[in-house]
């Protein structure tokens, strides 16, 4: 809803701040992507595992989840999967997050449904607007 401003125009509302998934086992990992991502105006929120992750992301709906391939109860893989094929979450944008390499196997990455891959350790200067440019522009 847009409202009127002093001078009798209509203002639009300002855009909506991204909302980010964080989905990893390692606390610090959360940590450091969260406090990253909030000092860059971004929102999160996070979970320590795959089940958690899907839980979250049904109900939240975030604008993009990171999603670690390796956790304690799922292949972030199948949480990838599991997400695909939710009738709410099947069009969120996954983005793998690891420090496995896997440059080599991007078709297998896409075809498990991620829309992209980024590396950890993060390069804090650099992952905010990495982040942003996965973000859903019709989430949030």
């Amino acid at each position: 809803m847009t409202s009127p401003s002093p001078s009798g125009r209509r203002r639009e509302p300002p855009p909506a701040v991204p909302l980010v998934l964080i989905v990893d086992d390692n606390e610090k990992n959360r940590r450091l992507a969260r406090d990253v991502l909030r000092a860059a105006g971004l929102r999160t929120i996070d979970a320590a595992s795959g089940g958690a992750g899907i839980a979250i992301a049904t109900e939240r709906l975030p604008d993009v989840v990171l999603l670690d391939l390796q956790l304690p109860d799922m292949e972030g893989t199948d949480v990838a999967r599991e997400l695909r094929e939710g009738a709410r979450t099947a069009r969120l944008p996954i983005v793998a997050w690891s420090a496995r390499p896997y440059v080599g196997d991007r078709a297998g990455l896409l075809a498990a449904g991620f829309v992209g891959y980024l590396e950890k350790p993060i390069d804090v200067g650099r992952f905010p607007e990495q982040v942003r440019s996965y973000c859903a522009p019709d989430h949030g």
